[in-house]
């Protein structure tokens, strides 16, 4: 990889997330050796992807080159690679350019959608992780309208107006939302000479109620205000196949659609090496202690959505999430210098400021640890908080700039079909 070995200790982090990008900048001008593996060359906003794929924003406002980021840390190296293995006996990194040796091993490969072991739902919906299953989703919903102005079928222009979102978390209810906002606003001035009232939303979701993990009133006012949006919402409905055309469920439920989008669950990326099940714990995640140490390793540490803490107040590991993920490599980084220098490491203690999530224009819901916001002004809060976490000024203000263009226009200008995609449907 044309890496140098200097005398500062190698830190090989595995990631360029929240979590990895956290770390790296905590480590900038210390006395080690940083060295970033991502199979992207750029940092991804994910709080911001359903706004790429209902043509709100461009990718390139919510991506951030990784070397722009930590371009004047002196010992920082950074390698478009995909990791494929690691070898903790010979402390090896083997990548798709070569192999790389640490000294100590950081796991910041964060998560991937959760299919549950259902292939055919797999193969035929869609995801929305990265910014190109951003993009593949957003010119399917373009081309799915396009395709419905040539059928003379009803039956299959109503599946291609048709949206299924399996899964009642933030990511869901943001995409519903937006949606919802482009059939009432847009889509009717697009295509005047298509039906689009014809266009159903519908979200599915297992349990009893819309954003678990949040207040009981952030839940009830969320499917308040999905609901005066014109979205169907299905609860203690659990999706079982979806063939390309007809959803099925575990009722007698069913829908005919060409678009399904899998927002049910996430699992940490684990990498092979560390896969053995001593290690790996409830999501697939990275079992570790309470100084992100993989369990039975001094040197390997993982943080972010691949790492499982456990904790009293979360049983089950702490929430993956853009927070816990940006702390924990905050704190990683204090310990690995304190490793470095020969003192002990301080516990993680994850501080919550607080989950939201956005339901369109002047909607949101906002669970503060002191405060529950609901409406206009919690709008404004989650609207201050993600142009905060952005990274970049530019970003920040082509960001900001669209959200007030597309609010005062009632618009979203991003919505071209760039890439063309197809699904396969055998």
């Amino acid at each position: 990889m044309n890496i140098s070995r200097t005398s500062y200790p190698r830190v090989v982090i595995i990631g360029g997330g929240f979590a990895g990008i956290s770390l790296a900048k905590k480590l900038s001008k210390q006395e080690v050796q940083v060295v970033l593996l991502d199979k992207n060359n750029y940092h991804t906003f994910q709080p911001l992807l359903y706004q790429v794929s209902t043509g709100g924003l461009e990718p390139d406002s919510i991506a951030y080159p990784i070397r722009k980021i930590l371009k004047d840390f002196p010992n920082f190296h950074f390698r478009l690679a995909d990791v494929t293995k690691i070898e903790p006996a010979s402390r090896t990194v083997i990548t798709d350019i070569g192999e790389l040796k640490y000294d100590y091993l950081v796991v910041a490969s964060g998560s991937k959608t959760n299919y549950f072991g259902n292939e055919s739902i797999e193969k035929h919906s869609m995801a929305m992780k990265t910014i190109p299953q951003s993009l593949n989703l957003r010119s399917l919903i373009l081309e799915n309208f396009e395709e419905a102005l040539l059928t003379s079928d009803l039956n299959e222009r109503n599946a291609l107006m048709n949206f299924v979102i399996v899964g009642g978390g933030p990511t869901g209810v943001e995409l519903a939302g937006a949606l919802a906002e482009i059939k009432k606003g847009i889509l009717p001035k697009d295509y005047p000479d298509l039906d689009t009232r014809l266009a159903q939303i519908h979200i599915v979701q297992s349990g009893n109620c819309l954003l678990k993990g949040m207040s009981d009133k952030a839940s009830t006012k969320a499917e308040d205000f999905l609901e005066k949006l014109g979205v169907n919402i299905w609860k203690n409905v659990r999706v079982t196949n979806y063939d390309g055309k007809t959803v099925t469920t575990d009722s007698d439920l069913t829908f005919e659609t060409a678009t399904l989008v899998w927002a049910a669950g996430v699992k940490g990326a684990t990498i092979n090496g560390l896969d053995a099940e001593n290690l790996v714990t409830r999501g697939n995640r990275l079992l570790v202690n309470e100084f992100n140490q993989l369990i039975g390793f001094e040197n390997i540490f993982a943080v972010g959505d691949v790492a499982c803490m456990v904790t009293d107040s979360f049983p089950n590991g702490l929430p993956m999430m853009a927070q816990p993920a940006i702390q924990q490599g905050e704190q990683l980084g204090d310990n690995l210098l304190a490793l470095t220098e020969k003192k002990p490491m301080k516990p993680f203690e994850y501080h919550n400021k607080g989950v939201m999530a956005t339901i369109g224009r002047n909607k949101a819901v906002v669970d503060l640890p002191r405060f529950k916001l609901q409406g206009v002004f919690a709008w404004y809060v989650w609207m201050f908080v993600h142009l905060f976490f952005l990274i970049g000024f530019r970003n920040r203000m082509v960001v900001f700039v669209n959200w007030v263009y597309n609010y005062i226009r009632f618009d979203r200008e991003a919505r071209l079909i760039i890439r063309p995609y197809k699904k396969t449907i055998r």
